[in-house]
């Protein structure tokens, strides 16, 4: 690979030099940038018109073009300054073809990390793009995004329009724009009513280790199959949850009375009532689901059952518990109090337990510049040991790629089992 150009990228016009406090949402999402893979064949736009194109999205999320700091006015709460920093753009051509590097980039691989820009130590770029251009003209986009400047909803937000400006370069880009008034979505209740102990769900520490990435994909066929087995009307994603839960308890041979939890993300857009949020606002809106079983209720009750624990803790994230979010990020501040999120560092293990985040109703998949969809979509690594994600397959419609991180025994294990369904039909 050779790097043939980098580039700071600015909106085509100066940001306002002001200050966005992160709100109590972006203050509990992950202390780091996620990096993403998308690969397209031949023929693709010129990189000067994805660059020319992507100037002009920043004009349109100027969050990404900024810093994260602290604000000395008010009392070093953190913050992102619009202060047109800019997003790094970072050219490489690659002599072979896209076809060669396509099996690898079938599967998470700690070699992947040169197809995007580094997210290890001091990363100063909220954005940063790498532009991996083949022989035969086929095209890598590596994406690393800051995660407490914005959620997946988000950025897939961001990668739409900058795929019609792409196509499109002489048009506004079609509605619906981004919403970036993050205060809206904080606002606190008068006075105040903290129902719920955020202080200890949302917010604590944990202890770092060594993770591997691995990544399965399930067909729709099989998808089909996992749904008759749940006894019951359930979407894709719990009866995949639900299966994969399973799978990986067996894998870790976790012993019968131990008590296993999911966190898992739940979108705030949708829950969040009077006045309620666009599902164009820009940021974190996300909090978590925390379905919690033990190990053997877990294997012996049957897919039905760990559908049901998993939508029944989802239903409890309501547009109260919002709420009392907001008002819990409303006290704290005035207490000047320090938190840190209860997002796992890089290189945490999790076991017994599991993080998890779907990205099915993203639809990154559908990210077109102007010859089709990607042909291939993924995260390079996951930092964590016990985090999966949930990813449409860019193989077959109505499949589902799964990533994930487990120590190096239990994923081989996993790998094993992962699709073999279980033998029975279960109830509640």
């Amino acid at each position: 690979m050779e790097i043939t150009k980098t580039t700071i990228l600015k909106p085509p016009t100066t940001s306002p030099n002001s200050k966005v406090p992160l709100t109590i949402f972006d203050r509990a999402a992950f202390d780091l940038h996620v990096a993403v893979l998308y690969a397209f064949r031949p023929p693709m736009p010129s990189n000067a018109t994805l660059i020319s194109a992507l100037s002009a999205t920043l004009f349109h999320f100027p969050h990404l073009a900024g810093t994260l700091s602290v604000d000395p006015t008010n009392h070093n709460l953190p913050c992102i300054y619009l202060n047109n920093a800019g997003a790094l753009v970072v050219e490489t051509h690659l002599p072979i073809t896209l076809s060669d590097q396509l099996p690898l980039l079938d599967r998470p691989s700690p070699d992947l990390a040169r197809l995007h820009p580094s997210t290890q130590g001091d990363v100063p770029h909220l954005l940063q793009i790498q532009l991996n251009r083949y022989a035969c003209g086929g095209l890598v986009i590596g994406q690393t995004a800051h995660h407490q400047v914005a959620d997946g909803q988000s950025m897939s937000a961001f990668f739409r329009i900058w795929a019609e400006l792409a196509r499109a370069p002489t048009r506004a880009p079609s509605p619906p724009l981004p919403f970036h008034d993050r205060a809206s979505v904080s606002v606190p209740r008068d006075p105040p009513r903290v129902e719920f102990n955020h202080r200890e769900i949302e917010f604590k520490n944990d202890k770092p280790s060594s993770v591997e990435s691995l990544s399965v994909r399930y067909s729709a066929e099989f998808v089909s199959a996992l749904k008759m087995k749940a006894a019951e009307r359930c979407s894709t994603f719990e009866c995949l949850l639900a299966h994969t839960w399973k799978k990986i308890t067996a894998a870790r041979g976790l012993e019968k009375g131990t008590t296993t939890r999911v966190r898992l993300a739940v979108n705030g857009r949708a829950r969040m009532r009077e006045p309620g949020v666009p599902m164009e606002y820009f940021g974190n809106l996300v909090l978590w689901a925390y379905p919690e079983m033990r190990v053997e209720e877990l294997m012996k009750g049957g897919y039905a059952r760990a559908v049901k624990a998993i939508r029944e803790a989802v239903t409890h994230v309501d547009d109260a518990y919002f709420k009392s979010f907001v008002d819990f990020g409303e006290v704290v501040a005035k207490e000047e109090e320090v938190l840190v999120a209860s997002a796992p560092e890089a290189g945490s293990v999790l076991c017994p337990d599991l993080e998890v985040d779907s990205w099915l109703m993203f639809r990154f998949h559908e990210l077109d510049f102007g010859s089709g969809g990607p042909c291939a979509f993924l995260l390079p690594v996951l930092p964590v040991e016990g985090l999966l994600v949930f990813i449409p397959s860019c193989k077959e419609v109505g499949g589902v790629d799964v990533f994930l991180a487990l120590e190096h025994e239990h994923g081989r294990r996993f790998m094993e089992i992962y699709h073999y369904i279980d033998e029975f039909r279960s109830s509640v």
